[in-house]
Parts: C-alpha cells; sequence; structure tokens
C-alpha cells in the first residue's frame, strides 16, 4: 500500500495550490479518502473528506469555500484545491485512505508553506 502526496511548497498570502495523492496498493475506489494537516505544536486535523461511488465531501469549517477536495477513480489519485491561502494554513498535509475500522492508510506528507 503506497499514499504518495505532492503539489506542496512556498506560496505567498491569498495564492492557490493543488494537492495530489496518487494511491496503489488496494482497491482505491472502495475508500474514504481525506486530507488532514498538521502544524507545528498542535495536532493533526481533518482538512476535508470525499466519499467512495457518492463522492459526497465534508470540509472542516476554516475551509469551506477556500478548499475543495476531489477524486479520480481511474487514476487512483485525491486531489486537494486550496485557494486563498492563509499563513496559518502553513502545515505538513496527510492523505488518509479508511476502509472499515481496520483498514487505514497514511502518506507520508508534503509542506505547505504560506508566507510573504
Amino acid at each position: 500500500v503506497q499514499l504518495v502526496e505532492s503539489g506542496g511548497g512556498l506560496v505567498q498570502p491569498g495564492g492557490s495550490l493543488r494537492l495530489s495523492c496518487a494511491a496503489s496498493g488496494f482497491t482505491f475506489s472502495a475508500y474514504t479518502m481525506s486530507w488532514h494537516r498538521q502544524a507545528p505544536g498542535k495536532e493533526r486535523e481533518l482538512v476535508a473528506l470525499i466519499g467512495t461511488y457518492d463522492r459526497s465531501t465534508y470540509y472542516a469549517d476554516s475551509m469551506k469555500g477556500r478548499f475543495t477536495i476531489s477524486r479520480d477513480n481511474a487514476k487512483k489519485t485525491v486531489y486537494l484545491q486550496m485557494s486563498m491561502l492563509e499563513p496559518e494554513d502553513t502545515a505538513v498535509y496527510y492523505c488518509n485512505a479508511r476502509f472499515g475500522g481496520s483498514h487505514d492508510f497514511w502518506g507520508q506528507g508534503t509542506q505547505v508553506t504560506v508566507s510573504s
């Protein structure tokens, strides 16, 4: 099983980034996919989640209207489009795949830094 995040980097306040998470080694379409983030000194928090076949989505309140999660089951990839980025969005962003209560996979994370 592998989850490989990419697309992080340094961006100015108000800018945009698109994160990608490429999955392999499991039945991607059957897994709920989500993005989480962890800032220095803080706990990891859920950013956004997308369901399987109905692709229902959930966003943490502070991300609503700024972030969009999507998935491409054919490419086994989940995306996080981030816009209107703020310094408070600086964190390591992690991709997660979950199926039931016992299948829970994490990527290695990608750093996002919002700074002028």
